[in-house]
């Protein structure tokens, strides 16, 4: 959300929303922060979670460092910018934005001269530090850190990719200059971007006419066929900034206006009074190839106008990409982590859409934002409320309710052959040595109680309580008794 200007349907700087939420979070005695990490792994069960984390070695010391970007200012080396999505360099050391917590430096050791040569080059970050916060020795030595924690729940936030354009060749994105995704638009638009919220062209020219492209990537069977939710309002929004800050001609194209949220249909309405030139159809590409004098230097957006039934070429000097939100690339591992089901799409999967939309199949961990499917700022905040309240009642409690009904090992029969550790989902058995003797061991906080152990034992060792494989022969004789 930083990366936005601003946010739709109330048109509210992004910054002076988030900015003083993310203060309070790095000032709370309560909130221990830790940025740049990332965890490695997961083990235990809900009021008992053990959670390895790995804090990423930024080469300063922390506790000296009062992020002044002296260090940034002298530092010679440039690399793009992923905050800027490209649009704009940084340097080998970084603070990411303005407001940005915490604020320290942060060096990427990758694009170091200093740390790339052992030493041998550059090091004016070192010469230029008065906080003496950079020295050789965190430069060359620091290592990346393992955190334990001990946990009692766990919400997963951790948001989305955006749909990549350009595997959509026909669009011509990266291939044209002027073709940008709704992110990079976004960097363009903000008063702290890399045009200082001027918009222009690559060549510095404020545009005269801009088409804002619908659904790339989501509503389509070869790509994403959910739709992504937020594009339609994002592209509304975009047409707006257009026309309060030029004098450019504005072109939407779209398949569905899907404005569902409070607000949003009162905002379509009012950009449609703006003057925003709106064609429903799907583009078929875009293209420099000219056939005309008026197409001449131009990009040329071709479509289908489904209202009017036939096809039309829009001349333009920019084309702005509205692409499809996705689940995050290392979805799969951060599932396997935190034992999660995915929805086909590839978001994870919550233990039931109506009744428990926050809560998934790990008892303790709970889901909220993108992560579980494409969504809206409201909605993400109103979801996060809800993971944090169930989180909350769960801690607050100070004990769980376990079923019943869940598997039992007897260790006479189990030759720790390790079927039902393969076969669970949920990593409740787990095969032990004891007593110099491979048996399963039964994790009763994380067992379901769904028999698939016992169906794949073959020893019996495994059974259900009070479905015991007798308890279950002797009712199906009473029943059938004539």
């Amino acid at each position: 959300m930083i990366q936005l200007d601003r946010t739709f349907p109330t048109l509210d700087c992004s910054e002076c929303i988030l900015t003083p939420k993310m203060t309070d979070v790095g000032h709370h005695p309560f909130i221990e922060l830790l940025a740049y990490s990332e965890v490695e792994e997961v083990s235990g069960a809900i009021g008992q979670f053990k959670v390895k984390v790995r804090r990423k070695a930024r080469h300063i010391d922390e506790s000296k460092c009062v992020g002044c970007g002296v260090c940034e200012e002298k530092c010679p080396w440039k690399v793009p910018s992923e905050f800027e999505m490209g649009l704009a360099m940084r340097k080998a050391i970084y603070i990411p934005f303005a407001q940005v917590i915490p604020n320290l430096a942060t060096i990427d050791a990758e694009h170091c001269a200093y740390i790339q040569s052992d030493g041998k080059k550059c090091g004016a970050c070192i010469k230029f530090c008065e906080a003496e916060a950079i020295t050789p020795e965190t430069l060359l030595n620091q290592t990346d850190q393992i955190v334990e924690l001990e946990v009692g729940s766990i919400i997963l936030t951790t948001g989305y990719d955006q749909f990549d354009p350009g595997v959509i060749t026909q669009y011509g994105y990266k291939k044209y200059d002027n073709v940008l995704t709704g992110l990079e638009f976004e960097r363009i638009t903000c008063a702290a971007g890399p045009t200082q919220g001027q918009i222009q062209l690559k060549d510095g020219r404020e545009p005269e006419s801009v088409a804002i492209v619908h659904c790339v990537g989501s509503r389509d069977k070869n790509y994403h066929e959910y739709c992504s939710r937020v594009c339609c309002m994002y592209g509304l929004k975009y047409a707006h900034l257009i026309k309060e800050f030029t004098k450019a001609e504005v072109y939407e194209f779209y398949i569905d206006m899907r404005c569902f949220g409070e607000g949003y249909e009162e905002f379509y309405k009012r950009i449609s009074e703006e003057g925003v030139n709106f064609i429903r159809g799907k583009v078929a590409k875009v293209t420099d190839v000219a056939i005309s004098e008026e197409e001449k230097g131009k990009l040329i957006v071709v479509a289908e106008d489904t209202l009017l039934g036939r096809l039309i070429r829009v001349p333009v000097d920019m084309v702005i990409l509205c692409a499809a939100l996705e689940a995050r690339a290392d979805a799969d591992k951060v599932a396997s982590l935190f034992t999660l089901n995915r929805r086909a799409d590839g978001f994870f999967l919550e233990r039931h859409v109506k009744l428990d939309p926050v809560a998934t199949p790990t008892d303790g961990v709970f889901i909220a934002g993108c992560c579980e499917g494409p969504k809206d700022i409201p909605d993400t905040v109103a979801q996060a409320s809800a993971a944090a309240a169930k989180a909350l009642s769960l801690i607050s409690k100070g004990k769980i309710t376990l079923e019943a009904a869940i598997a039992n090992v007897d260790e006479t029969r189990c030759q720790g052959c390790g079927r039902c550790e393969e076969t669970c989902t949920f990593h409740a058995p787990k095969v032990i040595i004891k007593n110099g003797v491979m048996v399963s061991e039964l994790n009763e906080t994380l067992c379901k109680g769904c028999g698939a152990c016992a169906v794949v034992c073959p020893t019996g060792a495994m059974s259900i309580r009070h479905y015991k494989p007798e308890q279950i022969l002797s009712q199906v004789g009473a029943l059938t008794e004539v």
